[in-house]
């Protein structure tokens, strides 16, 4: 069942599909941000908001305000308010960074989801059948298999556990990115190499 994960996700990586990373529990949240980064990927590891994906016009509202107090923060903005202000914006802004700040590239609804234990994520999960998107999941023996597309037997409870899993996970996602810049980069040598040829031809005389 990994081998199947890994070459799905690898095949996806390379068609350009986008992943999101789930997993809020204690055990999995350092590690969900850590290899989901990793892979240029989005993540979810605190907590859940419901309607995330069902509501995401909503959500990206929230995380596009996200980004405007973060640059507020860089550019010094934030430090010319009132200190009562300042600090009322601030605390907002780690909460929303708290739920959200996996999200600050996410344009879209993602196109594959990878949950670790899908009974604590059951909201997740729930939107993602709601939405057809496909679920990667590592589960234990007390969740339901038939509830996601591929499931990934493991003990969702052992950090080491997961981190294999997520690791190999990962790994699939950037081995399909090489994959496609390997293919851009050929196809772009191809044309700088076609194009004296198409020179030349325009230039012989008639």
């Amino acid at each position: 069942l990994l081998t199947h994960a890994y070459n799905y996700l690898q095949k996806s990586s390379q068609q350009k599909k986008t992943f999101l990373f789930v997993g809020t529990k204690r055990q999995a949240a350092a590690i969900v941000a850590e290899e989901a980064q990793r892979c240029e990927s989005h993540y979810i590891n605190h907590r859940w908001l419901g309607g995330t994906l069902t509501n995401w016009s909503t959500v990206q509202k929230r995380v596009t305000y996200l980004k405007e107090l973060d640059k507020k923060e860089e550019d010094g903005t934030l430090d010319q308010l009132p200190k009562k202000e300042a600090a009322l914006l601030r605390r907002e802004r780690d909460k929303l960074r708290q739920n959200l700040g996996g999200l600050k590239e996410m344009t879209q609804i993602p196109d594959v989801v990878i949950i670790v234990d899908p009974k604590r994520e059951t909201t997740a999960l729930l939107e993602c059948r709601k939405l057809n998107i496909p679920i990667i999941s590592v589960l234990d023996t007390n969740c339901d298999p038939t509830m996601v597309d591929i499931p990934i037997p493991a003990n969702d409870d052992a950090s080491k556990s997961i981190d294999k899993i997520l690791t190999n996970v990962t790994e699939a996602i950037a081995h399909g990115l090489a994959e496609r810049k390997a293919d851009k980069d050929s196809k772009d040598a191809e044309k700088v190499a076609e194009a004296p040829k198409a020179e030349k031809v325009a230039e012989a005389p008639k």
